[in-house]
């Protein structure tokens, strides 16, 4: 089991950066992909980046070029670096960890952290 925390989240104007951490406070996040995740009111809560336990990358559409998700299993943690923040881009965004054994996934979430981009 892991037990995540995301901080990293505040407020910030369209064209800015912003850099989420998520630790891992119990557990090691090098036996899992880890992810990131972003929930806006109303809406759906949406993938926006993943990185394996190899270190393959994956990125949502709508972030590519701009955001980089990276890991540092030494420090248990993952980071997502946003630069070019849009204000659709306002969302409480939420680490995952992910993996499989024996034929059973196994899934944890982090609490969110809120990101809020002003026009």
């Amino acid at each position: 089991q892991v037990q995540l925390v995301e901080s990293g989240g505040g407020l910030v104007q369209a064209g800015g950066s912003l850099r989420l951490s998520c630790a891992a406070s119990r557990g090691t996040i090098s036996m899992y992909d880890m992810g990131w995740y972003r929930q806006a009111p109303g809406k759906q809560r949406d993938m926006v980046a993943s990185i394996t336990i190899g270190g393959n990358t994956n990125y949502a559409d709508s972030v590519k070029g701009r955001f980089a998700i990276s890991r540092d299993n030494a420090e248990n943690t993952v980071y997502l670096q946003m630069n070019s923040l849009k204000p659709e881009g306002t969302a409480v965004y939420y680490c995952n960890a992910r993996r499989t054994r024996l034929g059973r996934e196994y899934t944890y979430w982090g609490q969110g952290t809120q990101v809020t981009v002003s026009s």
